[in-house]
């Protein structure tokens, strides 16, 4: 449950190229929920490409918010439309996107993005992550994605 007594209801989609470090992932994640106005407990998965779900960035950022990482196929991504369509991702992963896609499938039916594709700006070299968020209908639980990682167990950790 969120402070505010409501099942979580928000999914963050993301995109990594291999390597991606967890603090890029993490503090990417930090700066797109406060732009969404969304506490981190108000997380109920990450989701992204099933080929990116062993990314250790990712698995390290759903450990750390206590989610699971939700993994969905090229061709799922690719049959959702989004305001973001990206050419490397297309030449990448098979699908014009990834993070906002895969925030939309994990919020299921209904679901809409709250805040777009957004690219993580590091100290040194090119970005390595992409984040988007979208709020479930109803309080979806993410259904349909192939579950990696733990599932929330509590107070996500804090450091």
């Amino acid at each position: 449950m969120t402070p505010h007594g409501r099942a979580p209801s928000v999914f963050v989609g993301l995109g990594a190229s291999s390597g991606a470090e967890a603090a890029e992932v993490l503090d990417l994640i930090g700066r797109v929920l406060a732009e969404a106005g969304v506490a981190p407990e108000e997380v109920a998965a990450l989701a992204t490409a099933d080929t990116k779900t062993a990314e250790a960035g990712l698995v390290a950022a759903a450990a750390h918010l206590g989610v699971e990482l939700l993994g969905y196929g090229a061709g799922a991504l690719a049959r959702v439309e989004v305001p973001h369509p990206s050419g490397a991702a297309l030449a990448a992963v098979g699908t014009p996107s990834v993070a906002e896609a895969a925030a939309l499938l994990a919020a299921g039916a209904g679901g809409a993005l709250v805040v777009g594709k957004r690219k993580s700006a590091p100290a040194a070299g090119p970005a390595r992550v992409t984040c988007a968020v979208a709020r479930g209908a109803g309080g979806s639980d993410g259904s349909g994605g192939k579950r990696y990682g733990p599932a929330r167990t509590g107070t996500p950790a804090r450091k």
